[in-house]
Order: structure tokens, then sequence, then C-alpha cells
């Protein structure tokens, strides 16, 4: 199995989805960054099962456990280790259905893969319940990507094929804490969360579309031409076990674009960015 992420901070992930924890371990962060539990529990807790209606009902504490890697409130340099420990994992219902093979997972994978040696367990290494170890490495990379002035958000496009209308960069800001689904519109949530709880009632779930937005990200990041920044972020976000569709920019929707629709105008902001240019 692959389980890292990354080449100079690499991220490995670790544990099952019924096992003891959950975690990851961290390398190639530098020494002196200030970091507490806090600031990691802060984005656990956006993650935390059994906190709303589109939530797993699935009742973790998700508290961060920092092993190594961080002292006083400060990387020392060394590798970073964290975890959560599973507290709220029944097993029963899976041992008594081992081989009743769930359609949109990958039990029947794992089991020909691993000739059934795989802790199948809640999905076991295959669970989003190891997305916990992304999120934390996350909280880390976070801020390192602060001190360069990056700010990084997610808001909710579309659930169940009910769509937010399109709200400017700082509504968003201001709105996707105010709600579960962390949906900038309102009026598009409730109908939202309305289909979630219809969906559970008939025993059914919902997709969704997520938009992810970086700004002030600096030019030329990425390595020509295997390891561009859409490949890398395409492979990061391909390793959540729900996502079956990225697009950068218009996505698909460019195949019916022009060239000159499409493409966006070069221009420069300022005056003296046009001079360091000269």
């Amino acid at each position: 199995m692959s389980n890292s992420l990354g080449k100079i901070f690499t991220a490995t992930s670790f544990g099952e989805s019924h096992g003891k924890c959950v975690g990851v371990v961290i390398d190639g962060c530098p020494a002196g960054l200030p970091i507490s539990e806090k600031d990691i529990q802060t984005e656990l807790n956006k993650r935390k099962p059994g906190t709303g209606a589109a939530s797993t009902k699935r009742a973790e504490e998700d508290k961060v456990d920092i092993l190594s890697g961080i002292y006083d409130k400060h990387t020392t340099g060394a590798p970073i280790c964290l975890l959560v420990w599973n507290q709220d994992s029944d097993s029963d219902a899976y041992e008594k259905a081992r081989v009743l093979l769930r359609p949109g997972h990958a039990d029947y994978t794992a089991f020909m893969k691993y000739g059934g040696f795989n802790d199948f367990r809640g999905g076991g290494r295959f669970s989003g319940r190891i997305t916990t170890g992304y999120v934390m490495a996350g909280a880390i990379a976070q801020k390192i990507l602060d001190m360069l002035g990056v700010e990084i958000i997610a808001h909710t496009l579309e659930i169940g094929g009910i769509k937010a209308h399109t709200k400017n960069m700082d509504e968003i800001k201001n709105a996707i804490e105010q709600n579960p689904l962390r949906c900038a519109d309102p009026k598009a949530t409730e109908k939202m969360l309305k289909a979630i709880e219809q969906a559970r009632k008939e025993g059914d779930s919902l997709g969704g579309i997520i938009e992810g937005i970086a700004l002030n990200i600096p030019a030329g990041l990425g390595e020509p031409v295997c390891d561009t920044m859409e490949g890398e972020l395409a492979k990061a976000l391909f390793a959540i076990p729900a996502v079956k569709g990225v697009e950068f920019g218009t996505g698909f929707a460019a195949a019916n674009k022009k060239g000159s629709e499409n493409n966006d105008p070069l221009y420069y902001q300022t005056q003296q960015d046009f001079n360091h240019h000269q």
C-alpha cells in the first residue's frame, strides 16, 4: 500500500476505522513553527462525526493526541506523530456480515487484493475515518501556508442536485461557519438538510460538490511534467475514499467553450509589478 503524500513535507497515514486509532506521521516540517493542540483540534472539530444531520451517527470524541515532534507549542524538527483514539466502534454488525460485500465500498476489492487478511471492520483502511489523519496534517500545513500569506477556503456548492447560488469571497468566508454543511447560501442549506434527512429515512445517501479556493498562491509551484500542482492536488483529493471527480477552473465545462472564452487575460495589478518584469 502507498500511505504517504508529499516529498518535502510528507504525511503518512495510519490506522483503520475500527482499529485502536487513526493518525498521521508528518516528516519535513521545519523546527520552530508555532503550533498548539488547540490549532489542530479546531480543524478536527470541523470533521468530527455525530455533530450534525449530515454526519455519521458514530459518536467519536476525536481529541488529538500529540506523540512526538511538538514541544512547548512549537515544532522540534523531528517527525510529528498525531493520532486520535477510536472509542465508538461497534464491530458486531461487520463480524456478522463479513462476507456481505457492500456496493460503493472497497470490500470486494480489498478482499481480493489481500486475500481476506484485510481489516474489513467499518471498511478498515478504506474508510472515510482515515481522513482524520489528513485533517491533522492539514492543520500543520496551514500554519506554514499562513506564513506565506496563502489562504485556503472550502465550501459546499451542491448536494443531491440542490445548488447554492454563487457568492463573493467575503460572503463565503462569513457564512461557511454558520451551518453544518459549510454552505454559503442559507436557503440552499435548508433545502439540502431536508433532502439529506429524507434520504436517511429512506436508507439512502446523497452526493455533492465542494469547491476549494486557494488565495495568494506563489507562481511556479509544482514540478514539470509529472509532479504538477494540479496533479499532486488531484492525487491527494482522490486519496479521500468518497471523491469520484476533481476539476480545476471550469473543468469539463471548458470542453464547450472557445479558447477565447476559457482563457483568463494576464494583467499587471500595479506599476511596481510592471517595472519588476521589465
